[in-house]
């Protein structure tokens, strides 16, 4: 038995929602940690969906290549985005050190996500149970699009967090040229993902980190 296109889309909702809805939720913490409390009073610290879907990067794009992958009967690779978090790095205490530690929340909370959806998937993958197919292909997905943000992120592109994580280790000089390529950021990672050479680059980690996490859990 497999699970018909809608039904994988169903099962994937959740999944796809918690990556990023905590993701970005930990990005605030952090950040209202270390003293920026934009977000805040802005309502962003939540786990509120709602406060976090941007309808294209969230809903469109997902569901989009969720549906490419099953009638293509080729692997599932899920990219996509949410509003980010306002962070205001100037209110921060320490801001060049603690914007290290504000960018790396979000993709630290994928990892956590993707462990714990992993040991669902050790649950059921041996189950009987009428909806264990449906969990097992929800956690699936949990652990692919939390493997697929973390390791995202971490590419040393402004204002991806792992561009971010760079400036805060860079000389001011280099730090400052680095800044600057944040207007062009995202720009630079839709053409990287449609051109495939983020697919090409990111899979075969996404894949690792699968089997590493699967390995050891199951």
């Amino acid at each position: 038995m497999i699970l018909d296109p809608m039904q994988i889309f169903v099962a994937s909702i959740i999944p796809v929602l918690l990556a990023i809805t905590v993701h970005e939720a930990a990005h605030g913490y952090a950040a209202k940690h270390f003293g920026d409390k934009t977000a805040f009073f802005l309502g962003r610290i939540t786990l509120n969906p709602l406060k976090h879907i941007d309808p294209v990067g969230t809903i469109l794009l997902p569901g989009f290549l969720l549906l490419i992958a099953y009638y293509q009967k080729s692997p599932i690779f899920l990219f996509g985005w949410a509003k980010p978090v306002p962070v205001n790095f100037s209110n921060l205490r320490n801001p060049k050190k603690d914007m290290m530690w504000v960018a790396l929340a979000g993709p630290a909370s994928n990892f956590i996500m993707a462990i714990l959806w992993a040991m669902l998937l050790s649950l059921f993958v041996s189950s009987d149970m009428s909806y264990a197919l449906f969990i097992v292909s929800m956690a699936k997905v949990g652990i692919m699009i939390n493997l697929v943000l973390m390791l995202l992120n971490l590419i040393p592109i402004p204002p991806l967090d792992g561009g971010r994580i760079a400036i805060s280790f860079l000389p001011n000089p280099w730090a400052y040229r680095m800044a600057e390529l944040e207007r062009y950021g995202m720009f630079i990672v839709i053409f990287l993902f449609f051109s495939g050479f983020l697919s090409n680059f990111l899979w075969p980690m996404v894949r690792f980190f699968q089997n590493l996490l699967v390995g050891i859990i199951l």
